[in-house]
């Protein structure tokens, strides 16, 4: 049965929204700091994305950022308190929160990010791990670690290759360089460049056609079978499509695509299939 469709009482630091049916809209709200990334902003937003993970009402999210920025990396106060402790681990929890900042990656239904403007350090981790990226024509992007004396955080260095490939990712991490929408374009770390007044319609028009016409048990499966299958061979990949495959071939949304395609109608998917 789906939980009430009301997300969880918090702060305003994530603000909450469903700009059209089937879509639910994240925005990092802390524009005075670019949206620094801290332990507050951190808990309320996975507790979002935990919440629309399980709301049947729910079918794609879309994450964008308040103000000029996206998410301007961890914030430099959090930052700073690290130092005080003997190892740097009982604190860092102070500048990124309680939860592994992957989590994006196994919410089952797609997540889309609509950068509209400066994404840095942890920043990017997060537009990193959403499942599409659209970006503002002349957004900056930095993976920031190496200038403060850091590695690549939080999966960075997983994610970043199988994006833009090896020689790319070493490029951004090692540098630290700020690259520009146009060039994330071009390595395939962005989907598509929009103007910065088009980029959060364009997002959210891509959620709804999701939302309302493909199946939220086939995105979800298909998103597991993405994330997962970079650890397999080609062929255990394909031995485990075929299992889904024939999964799929017995659920009522199959017939519903066919039947709907037929008799040119919008479907009628069901939820996601738990």
């Amino acid at each position: 049965m789906s939980p009430s469709n009301n997300p969880p009482s918090g702060s305003d630091v994530v603000l909450f929204d469903t700009p059209a049916p089937g879509v639910a809209l994240l925005t990092l709200n802390r524009p005075d700091r670019m949206n620094a990334w801290n332990a507050e902003l951190s808990a309320r937003y996975f507790g979002l994305l935990e919440h629309c993970a399980k709301d049947d009402s729910v079918r794609a999210i879309v994450v964008t950022g308040a103000g000029r920025g996206f998410c301007a990396g961890a914030d430099m106060d959090a930052l700073q308190s690290i130092g005080g402790s003997s190892d740097g681990a009982p604190s860092a929890e102070a500048a990124s929160g309680s939860h592994l900042q992957s989590f994006t990656t196994t919410v089952p239904k797609p997540v889309i990010a609509a950068v509209n403007g400066a994404c840095a350090g942890i920043g990017m981790v997060q537009a990193l791990a959403c499942d599409i990226r659209f970006a503002a024509a002349g957004a900056k992007f930095t993976t920031a670690f190496g200038r403060r004396g850091l590695i690549a955080e939080y999966g960075m260095s997983w994610l970043l290759p199988r994006l833009v490939g090896t020689a790319n990712a070493l490029d951004l991490l090692l540098s630290a360089r700020v690259v520009l929408a146009e060039e994330a374009h071009a390595m395939g770390m962005v989907n598509a460049v929009l103007p910065a007044d088009q980029l959060l319609d364009h997002a959210v028009a891509y959620a709804a056609d999701l939302a309302a016409n493909v199946s939220p048990t086939s995105m979800a499966v298909m998103k597991e079978q993405v994330y997962a299958d970079y650890a397999m061979t080609l062929g255990d990949a394909e031995q485990k499509a075929l299992r889904l495959m024939k999964e799929s071939l017995r659920r009522s949304d199959f017939k519903e695509g066919v039947a709907s395609f037929l008799e040119k109608r919008p479907p009628n998917f069901s939820p996601v299939t738990r």
